[in-house]
């Protein structure tokens, strides 16, 4: 669910940590310590591993000492701001297949963007490559489903006039849900541009005040331990 995946899906993002998204349920979390204990992974920092946190919302962190992934931090998660619950991730999951036969599950591109709509700087251009790297891929015959998630989720003005200008019918239909492409269909890229900004601050304020009880928390559980 992080910059592995990016990686995946062609925007790519140097990355030493593997950050996942699990079910929260005691026999999922007793199959995932096995795993972080192959890896000889020790978590470190709170909370700790465990049904109530993950369902609440936190992170657990891991750090591995096994000598073949020496240093790797491992982030699980089960709940993400703006995301919808993990069944439903995994039913819309994107699985990928090397050449040697591993397989990836990946979330939905869909689903990766919104995870990524947090307060952290680095997200932000990621968002915008994921996207153009989308419509790179799918520009020259795209289906419906493909011009609305380019109306949805891109942050380049420029891209968003041209997608507008068209899909003239696509744009009527998503501008309800996103005010701002009507400055897209006014090919005024300056007032777009503007307001992509100030949709940026908004999710950004949103994640913070997200955040803030999750990080009282675990201040408090530092003070206890």
């Amino acid at each position: 669910m992080g910059g592995q995946a990016c990686v995946f899906y062609g925007a790519a993002e140097f990355s030493r940590d593997a950050d996942i998204v699990v079910l929260a349920e005691d026999e999922n979390l007793k199959k995932l310590t096995s795993a972080l204990r192959e890896l000889d992974a020790e978590c470190i920092a709170v909370p700790p591993l465990s049904v109530e946190y993950l369902a609440r919302g936190h992170a657990v962190h891991f750090r591995c000492r096994h000598a073949e992934a020496q240093g790797i931090r491992i982030d699980a998660m089960s709940v993400l701001r703006g995301v919808d619950p993990f069944p439903i991730l995994w039913s819309r999951r994107t699985t990928i297949e090397t050449e040697s036969g591993r397989k990836y599950d990946l979330l939905s591109l869909d689903d990766l963007i919104r995870a990524k709509k947090t307060q952290r700087d680095k997200d932000w251009p990621m968002i915008r490559r994921l996207v153009e790297a989308h419509y790179t891929e799918h520009r020259d015959a795209p289906s419906s489903a493909q011009v609305d998630f380019w109306l949805r989720e891109g942050r380049t003005p420029l891209l968003l006039i041209d997608i507008a200008r068209q899909h003239p019918d696509r744009l009527e239909a998503i501008k309800p849900s996103r005010p701002l492409l009507e400055h897209a269909r006014a090919a005024d890229s300056e007032k777009l541009a503007g307001a992509l900004d100030q949709e940026e601050k908004n999710e950004r304020e949103a994640d913070r005040a997200y955040w803030a009880p999750l990080v009282a928390e675990l201040e408090q559980l530092r003070h206890q331990r």
